[in-house]
């Protein structure tokens, strides 16, 4: 992608549909009169009363609890320096977003116009009632030591410097981890530090409270080591001031086991690493470019463990493991502070994390066979489902340990199941999908490629690396459109309808006219065909000259689903192909089948559909816990629609014993755990948080997802065909670029995993 089309995207993303990426939305009714009257006038005195009496009480009638305030002057936003503090408005917006999607806390970002010390520590002190917590963010050093330590001392509620500490947790317990697997002791290691700001101070800090020694820790900055008979150092830096009679980052490195990068691109050499200990530790953080290479280091050391703050290599150091859930335990307990304490716990917790078995939902995401403890994975992964569960635990902890806190958890599973549930953590089924996708790049051909939006979401797809599009259509057309968008790639064309692919169409006839001569087709009509996208297009996939396929977008879907049907056809032991459609809901995903194109179902198709439904949701990493629904809740109506969907759920018990379905069942017991639990407790859905939901027949379904929708505004991916023979997936007429580029995720995953069973097949003969 050039540096021209970032920018333009970035711009638009911030710009469209409205500005910004944060905003603020009711969580009160507010329909009627009686609303408005308890939410403003009269009923507001109340709380205010209340509060009034006793200030804690803010925490009970408002949001404080569950409010952060990230604060920035501007003065150190990441790799743009002092732009000011409305420049970097969009950072801490960001920085509002992510604390919400990982941790569902309410982050307000604050911009302060002053680079004054005492006039930025007043104004945070003066706002400070408003918050349960405060993030700074982006301000230089020495000045945000200073800002920090005051703010820690005269406010009564968690204060932390995310560019410090965040990247110092972090790495802290990479450290611990690398340490362990090299076999070497943190009081003994010897320990260079390129870089002397904010971060690479803190980081220091707490290796050092992790046993590190200040003798054997070597600091450097711009001018080189640090030491202690250099004039003018600041308080911080003398901290780290050494007596060794070196100079460079050269003479530094001879014979250290560990170094820590918080400074430059390409300042480490390999003849630099090869002068370092056996198996050195080395995290190169800076970014987005670090200190040497990740591929030539590796290239130069075996034996090395390396990490980066990059998202395409192994160990990444990324902040996003520490402050959300670091703030989710801090403001859960009310804590007062966040002291050295509750960083060692997170320390700890994410390096424990490391070491246990990971969850196959983060295996699928990062494309790996079996994540395990090693070199290549000593920290978590951003999306780690556990991180929600394990890491806010031991902050609230140690904070309840140390006396910081004001309310005690009495209950931890019951407060580990409250995180599960706030946390959204399912949520991230998109980017899921998409780095799955990557994973093994997937020639996927778009049927109708000369219309804007399939274009648009070929070049996305394209440029992010999800598959490899091929284009079909007019070739006029969509070179046109290309231009016009700025889509300057080297992507395979095709217009079926041309003479140059004459030879391709007649081979393509052939096989299909020898496949349904005796249904009704001729040659003559089966080289017809092949001038139509659809045709050609499915055939392209049958013949393997490409991987997946992609239509529906200008046509209506039984016009789309005739020729993959009649090219394509079902896969083997599959009687009814069936669709699903994956959900992306507040309360998590859900897979909802059949939505598409069977009618009116049988029991036993039912059975099929729920089956074929699972593997679906197998494939992205779910576990399905599945209702099948009706109008009536087990055996409450005789009426044959009900028993239809009875049938299917005995037929599902007796051939899938370890499927966790259960029905007929009512939506709203479905999901609601509570609801279920009360009145149906012998049911296996009992105490479980349904995934899956079978229709009894295609008018309730495809009503439900619409409606899900329209008024809801979830997220939808799908149409998802299921028991097909390839991977072929027919879109919504007019579907978005953003439903088309996720159904290109579905479609590359789906032919993944039709090459590992075809390749296991083998393997097994």
């Amino acid at each position: 992608m050039s540096d021209e089309k970032i920018k333009r995207d970035a711009l638009v993303y911030h710009a469209k549909p409205q500005p910004g990426k944060i905003k603020i939305v009711p969580t009160k009714p507010y329909a009627t009169q009686r609303d408005l009257a308890l939410a403003y006038s009269p009923g507001v005195a109340e709380p205010c009363l209340e509060i009034a009496k006793d200030k804690d009480n803010a925490y009970k009638y408002t949001s404080k609890g569950n409010l952060v305030a990230i604060i920035s002057n501007g003065t150190a936003v990441l790799g743009l320096g002092n732009i000011g503090p409305e420049a970097s408005k969009p950072v801490m917006e960001g920085k509002g977003l992510l604390f919400k999607i990982f941790a569902d806390i309410d982050g307000i970002d604050i911009e302060v116009d002053t680079e004054d010390v005492e006039k930025f520590i007043e104004t945070v002190k003066m706002i400070a009632p408003t918050f349960g917590g405060i993030n700074l963010e982006d301000i230089k050093a020495p000045e945000a030591f200073e800002i920090e330590r005051r703010l820690k001392e005269e406010l009564d509620i968690p204060v932390m410097h995310d560019d410090q500490h965040g990247t110092a947790i972090i790495s802290s317990a990479a450290l611990l981890n690398a340490l362990e697997l090299t076999g070497k002791k943190i009081e003994q290691v010897k320990i260079v530090v390129s870089g002397a700001g904010a971060a690479a101070v803190s980081c220091t800090r707490l290796y050092k409270a992790f046993g590190a020694k200040n003798e054997n820790i070597v600091m450097l900055d711009s001018k080189g080591v640090i030491r202690k008979d250099r004039k003018n150092l600041s308080q911080e830096k003398l901290e780290f001031a050494s007596d060794q009679k070196i100079d460079t980052l050269e003479e530094a490195l001879k014979g250290a086991d560990v170094f820590i990068g918080l400074s430059i691109k390409d300042i480490v050499t390999p003849a630099m690493l090869l002068s370092m200990a056996k198996d050195p530790i080395v995290f190169a953080m800076a970014n987005p470019d670090p200190e040497i290479k990740y591929d030539l280091a590796i290239k130069t050391r075996k034996d090395i463990v390396m990490a980066t703050g990059r998202s395409d290599h192994p160990n990444q150091v990324n902040n996003v493991l520490g402050f959300p859930f670091i703030f989710r335990g801090a403001l859960d307990v009310r804590a007062t502070v966040i002291n050295e304490a509750m960083k060692m716990a997170a320390v700890k917790a994410l390096a424990k994390l490391t070491r246990e078995p990971v969850p196959e939902q983060v295996n699928i995401a990062y494309g790996e066979t079996r994540l395990t403890f090693g070199k290549e994975y000593i920290i978590p992964k951003p999306f780690d489902p556990r991180l929600i569960s394990e890491i806010p635990p031991a902050i609230a902890k140690a904070a309840m340990d140390t006396g910081v806190a004001k309310e005690p958890i009495k209950d931890w599973e019951k407060y580990k199941e409250e995180l599960r549930q706030r946390s959204g953590e399912d949520n991230k089924v998109v980017r899921l999908l998409h780095n799955r996708a990557k994973i093994d790049l997937k020639r996927i051909v778009y049927a109708e490629a000369d219309h804007l939006d399939v274009l648009k979401a070929a070049q996305i797809v394209h440029e992010e690396k999800i598959a490899i599009p091929i284009l079909l259509g007019n070739k006029e057309i969509i070179t046109e459109l290309m231009v016009e968008l700025g889509f300057d790639a080297d992507i395979e064309i095709i217009d079926p309808s041309e003479p140059n692919s004459l030879a391709k169409r007649n081979q393509y006839a052939e096989k299909f006219w020898k496949a349904r001569k005796r249904k009704g087709s001729t040659l003559y009509n089966s080289k017809s065909k092949m001038r139509e996208r659809n045709y050609f297009g499915s055939m392209m996939v049958l013949e393997g000259d490409a991987d997946g396929m992609i239509s529906g977008y200008s046509r209506a879907y039984p016009r789309v689903v005739k020729p993959v049907f009649e090219v394509i056809g079902r896969a083997t032991n599959v009687t009814k192909v069936a669709t699903v459609h994956l959900m992306i809901t507040e309360k998590g995903p859900l897979f909802l089948a059949d939505t598409s194109i069977n009618i009116d179902p049988s029991a036993e198709q039912l059975a099929e559909i729920a089956i074929n439904t699972a593997n679906v949701a197998t494939t992205f990493g779910f576990n399905p816990v599945m209702a099948l629904l009706s109008y009536a809740n087990f055996g409450s109506s005789s009426h044959p629609n009900s028993r239809k969907v009875k049938d299917a759920v005995q037929i599902l018990h007796e051939t899938n014993p370890n499927l966790v379905v259960d029905g007929e069942i009512q939506t709203d017991f479905a999901l609601n755990k509570e609801l279920l639990q009360s009145q149906f407790p012998f049911s296996k859905l009992a105490g479980k948080k349904v995934n899956t939901l079978i229709f009894p027949n295609l008018e309730s379904a495809n009503i439900t997802y619409k409606l899900l929708k329209e008024l809801n505004g979830a997220d939808s991916i799908g149409p998802i065909m299921v028991g097909l023979k390839k991977s072929v997936h027919i879109i919504q007429l007019g579907a978005s670029v953003d439903e088309i580029v996720n159904m290109t995720a579905v479609a590359a995953i789906d032919a993944q995993e039709r090459g590992r069973r075809k390749k296991e097949k083998i393997e097994k003969k």
